[in-house]
């Protein structure tokens, strides 16, 4: 038997036009998905790119194919589902760890992630540091100096958006509308961890959500940002390709009660009414 988990992500921090193609950071939460892999018969709810990637480990070790009949994948999670938290990389990834391990090897990220992008674009959430990464092709990861502490107050919405559907949006052109705006972003972000500097995440995630407003846009936005400022949060980051949007705060120093507060007031949780106080955490499939 092997065990391993993947965090859940807070959509994006910033996603864009960068370094010549659309590149994310995702944002990690402590939410997750954890995967059980053993010896038996699978199951038959069992996800489709779960069992797709027990037989691409099977195939990359080498080991006959019909050995997939013999392993059995157990999924536990309760992330949102296409809404842009991650949760389709989350599971792949561990599901990735865990068979590793049970078939008694290591798996490395960046083996992890050529395994994961040949199935689906994949959030950097699967790194254990922030990373600018390709999440279609995979041939571009820079990771970051350690991040800042930071909470974020997840707003659900009941609409979904699979991410595939998203994908097959024709973007690129609004997406290289906003180069400028997206470097700037990345700059900020490599600074914040730099400097240890959350106010600065939150102006790099503003700034790719602003962005972002073009070409999947939130609704009542404005009010979401006049909402930041009156509260002095760090900022808003959104799902670029999905419906949650996150405010990104410190708990301790914060009045979260009066940010929920005020969305209810203004009405703002009409159009997201479940709210996740959640920890910005390490990425990375870990064995457990």
């Amino acid at each position: 038997m092997a065990i391993a988990q993947c965090p859940a992500s807070c959509g994006e921090l910033i996603q864009g036009w960068i370094l010549g193609s659309e590149k994310l950071v995702s944002c990690p939460v402590d939410w997750y998905s954890t995967v059980e892999v053993t010896a038996g018969a699978p199951l038959e709810n069992e996800l489709p790119l779960s069992r797709a990637m027990v037989k691409q480990l099977l195939s990359h070790w080498h080991y006959p194919a019909d050995l997939s009949r013999e392993i059995r994948i157990e999924r536990h999670s309760t992330i949102p589902v296409a809404k842009g938290m991650a949760s389709s990389t989350a599971d792949i990834a561990a599901t990735a760890l865990a068979t590793a391990h049970y078939l008694g090897h290591e798996l490395g990220e960046e083996a992890l992630a050529a395994l994961c992008v040949s199935l689906e674009p994949t959030d950097s959430t699967i790194f254990r540091s922030l990373s600018l990464f390709d999440h279609n092709k995979g041939t571009t990861r820079i990771a970051c100096h350690p991040q800042p502490e930071l909470d974020l107050l997840v707003l659900e919405s009941p609409l979904t958006l699979r991410t595939a559907d998203y994908h097959r949006m024709e973007r690129n052109t609004l997406l290289q509308r906003h180069v400028t705006a997206l470097e700037s972003a990345w700059g900020k972000i490599q600074q914040a961890c730099e400097q240890n500097n959350p106010r600065l995440m939150g102006e790099g995630a503003t700034l790719s959500a602003q962005a972002s407003q073009n070409i999947l846009p939130k609704p009542e936005f404005k009010s979401l940002l006049s909402l930041v400022e009156k509260c002095d949060l760090y900022g808003i980051n959104v799902a670029h390709s999905g419906s949650v949007v996150g405010l990104l705060l410190d708990r301790n120093k914060h009045d979260v009660d009066l940010v929920k507060g005020l969305l209810t007031e203004s009405r703002l949780n009409q159009h997201w009414p479940v709210h996740h106080l959640l920890k910005m955490v390490e990425g990375g499939a870990t064995l457990q």
